[in-house]
């Protein structure tokens, strides 16, 4: 159709861009509706939610092309998945952390096939931290970090491939049975302030295959004994830390997020990606509290593992 004029008649920008918007609305609808992703078709919501930060990205690039097409129609259902995405997670991009606190944790998987244990060990000593939890300890290289970590930590444990190294004397340690093989333990650290009872734990991997989905199914069976032995604790302040090979974010984590927070979201300075170490794109290694308040909480440097360690101080 043309003008008098000869020209094209323009498009309205009310009216272009509709698969933009489309597809604008439904990023909205899949931000607000992802608990109730099921996960019984190859655990698609628990992948969903393990990257579901990431979902900004695509807002980012539905805005530029929306741009592009000069489409008012578009730029305006953006701002549904924009303001959806900014409540989910807006909070985490603030620097929340605080001065002070009684106790510093340090949780970190050292990967088995670690090129430097020594060197590992000497950076998370070099944090200062009161209590250092491992995970994926490989038993020939059990006495490296022992003997790395002597000076600092003079109370200790190993439970399989778990270990709890301490400046405070530990007590009452024992493996809490997630698996068929030990991969976490409970402790007792004796604090100046008092008692807290220390989990840690290496939840089973996960993976993504075409003829399987997400492969969590052994992880959320393990996650499921981890929190009956939370359950039956009954410390009234109890920090869980480790490997979960999972987000906060992810409902299978539910069982543990429902009775305790995450140090991160509570006074992080942002996602805190833990995974994988070299371009971190998901915060799977976690400080769980219950009873105890998190002042502080962040992602160290790298070291030989493909996990960056976690931290997180905490008042008693």
């Amino acid at each position: 159709m043309t003008a008098t004029t000869g020209r094209p008649v323009e498009r309205s920008t009310w009216r272009r861009g509709r698969v933009l918007a489309a597809f604008a609305v439904l990023t909205a609808v899949v931000l607000l509706a992802h608990p109730l992703v099921p996960n019984w078709a190859g655990n698609a919501g628990s992948l969903l939610e393990t990257f579901l930060p990431w979902t900004g990205l695509l807002v980012l690039a539905l805005l530029a092309a929306a741009l592009v097409r000069r489409s008012a129609l578009a730029l305006v259902c953006l701002l549904l998945p924009a303001l959806v995405w900014a409540g989910f997670f807006g909070t985490r991009l603030l620097d929340k952390r605080e001065p002070g606190g009684d106790l510093t944790v340090v949780s970190h998987n050292v990967n088995d096939a670690n090129p430097d244990p020594v060197g590992t060990a000497r950076a998370l000593a070099a944090t200062r931290a009161q209590v250092i939890a491992l995970e994926e300890l490989k038993k020939s290289e059990v006495p490296e970090y022992e003997d790395a970590l002597a000076a600092g930590y003079p109370y200790h444990s190993v439970q399989g491939t778990v270990g709890i190294w301490s400046a405070f004397p530990l007590r009452d340690t024992q493996p809490v049975a997630i698996m068929p093989w030990t991969r976490a333990l409970r402790s007792t650290v004796d604090t100046p302030k008092g008692p807290v009872a220390v989990f840690v734990a290496h939840l089973p991997s996960v993976r993504v295959r075409l003829d399987a989905g997400f492969t969590a199914d052994g992880r959320d069976a393990a996650m499921g004994r981890l929190a009956a032995a939370l359950a039956a604790e009954s410390a009234p302040r109890t920090v869980l830390v480790g490997d979960f090979n999972g987000t906060a974010d992810d409902h299978a984590l539910a069982p543990i997020t429902a009775r305790m927070r995450s140090a991160q979201d509570e006074a992080g300075d942002g996602f805190g990606f833990s995974w994988p170490a070299a371009l971190p794109l998901a915060r799977i290694d976690q400080i769980f509290v219950a009873g105890v308040r998190p002042v502080a909480a962040w992602t160290l440097p790298a070291t030989g593992s493909d996990h960056r360690p976690v931290a997180a101080t905490l008042a008693l």
